[in-house]
């Protein structure tokens, strides 16, 4: 991936600072990372993680400081024999196939006077994308929700203007200093020689174009900020903290011929009173008492979906833990259910009056020469000591 521009891909500057590469990075891999794509077509899910793999490579040299200075000095994080590009040029750059100068060209061009400058047209820059936060209960995240209605501030084109940033048609020039390139070449001398470096055009901003008669509701700039309502379908199986994302929703580009950004949705699952969920799988205690754990009982226990019978065996345990298959949440990706897990807790009685006390008084006499698995070890381990 040595031809490739690495700050491009991560959307930053080349003198950006570590925090600001590392902060690209991150908004990036929350974009392209896999679980966004899991409903996505497989052609989409396929481009999506490309973008991933590109996205995490050029992180991984540019966070590193040998290699980010390699590269920046050579064009490959590998040194001044990495360069993969064809040409004369001994640092790798090589040419383009519309042949312009790549990015290493475009920095160390001709070493000395008389260099050629870079013609490397201006890339469209597409719009941000923007994150918002849906709050969900615990049954709208296993369920699903349709049409769930999402209201957000995004960039949006100016509907006055058109995206002009003007109010007269020929308002728009092409701007004298780039010639609608967007941007200039710097010369400087170095112990190279002179080199020739590019800049965001001074006069235009970087844009390729002037504006006269400015536009009074975006102030020349083409783009507005609105509020923005959207109703979405929320799949069943969501989980806190995942993200869906909603491709074109975002804010509008800073520059003609760019794409909308994305939307995107993470999630926030309010707890529940009672279940606990653990991907999938549900779990939750179920209270019992010493007489329906010692004889068996048949019990009604909750799901997410209304209440079933379970039998709870003789002789159950405190801390047993009983499954019940499918019962718990869909799976995101497929047609299938986690199961529930139901944690039997023994409740003692408390404050018993004399009849009770008595009552239990009997049943512990009667039950002296019970089975006590328990006990029965403890006591062994006892006579050891």
């Amino acid at each position: 991936m040595a031809d490739k521009d690495y700050y491009s891909i991560l959307g930053v500057n080349k003198d950006a600072s570590a925090d600001d590469i590392k902060s690209a990075y991150r908004r990036l891999a929350k974009k392209y990372h896999p679980d966004v794509y899991a409903t996505a077509p497989e052609a989409e899910k396929k481009q999506a993680e490309e973008k991933f793999k590109e996205i995490q490579h050029a992180y991984d040299v540019l966070s590193d400081p040998q290699k980010k200075a390699a590269y920046d000095q050579y064009g490959s994080e590998d040194g001044p024999m990495g360069g993969g590009g064809s040409g004369f040029n001994p640092f790798g750059g090589g040419f383009s196939g519309n042949g312009d100068f790549d990015f290493v060209s475009d920095i160390f061009n001709m070493f000395t006077g008389g260099g050629r400058s870079s013609s490397r047209a201006r890339k469209n820059v597409d719009g941000d994308d923007v994150e918002v936060v849906v709050n969900l209960t615990f049954k709208e995240a296993c369920f699903g929700v349709k049409d769930r209605e999402v209201t957000y501030m995004r960039v949006e084109q100016c509907s006055t203007c058109k995206g002009t940033g003007s109010t007269n048609p020929n308002g728009v020039k092409v701007c004298t200093k780039c010639r609608g390139s967007g941007v200039i070449n710097v010369q400087s001398r170095s112990f190279l020689g002179m080199m020739t470096t590019q800049r965001p055009c001074d006069v235009c901003g970087g844009r390729g174009k002037t504006v006269t008669d400015k536009c009074k509701d975006c102030g020349g700039k083409g783009i507005v900020r609105k509020q923005r309502k959207i109703k979405i379908n929320i799949p069943a199986g969501v989980d806190n903290n995942q993200m869906m994302t909603i491709r074109g929703e975002g804010c509008a580009p800073s520059e003609p011929g760019g794409s909308y950004g994305n939307l995107i949705l993470v999630f926030r699952v309010a707890p529940h009173s009672l279940f606990v969920r653990e991907g999938k799988d549900i779990s939750f205690e179920y209270p019992i008492t010493i007489m329906q754990a010692a004889l068996g009982a048949r019990v009604t226990i909750p799901t997410l979906n209304g209440t079933t019978q379970i039998d709870i065996p003789e002789g159950t345990q405190h801390g047993t833990v009983l499954r019940i298959k499918d019962k718990g949440v869909k799976d995101l990706r497929k047609n299938s259910y986690g199961d529930m897990y139901v944690h039997i807790v023994i409740d003692v009685p408390k404050n018993l009056n004399r009849k009770q006390r008595e009552a239990m008084q009997q049943a512990q006499d009667a039950l002296q020469k019970a089975t006590y698995d328990k006990i029965e070890k403890f006591n062994r381990s006892m006579r050891d000591l």
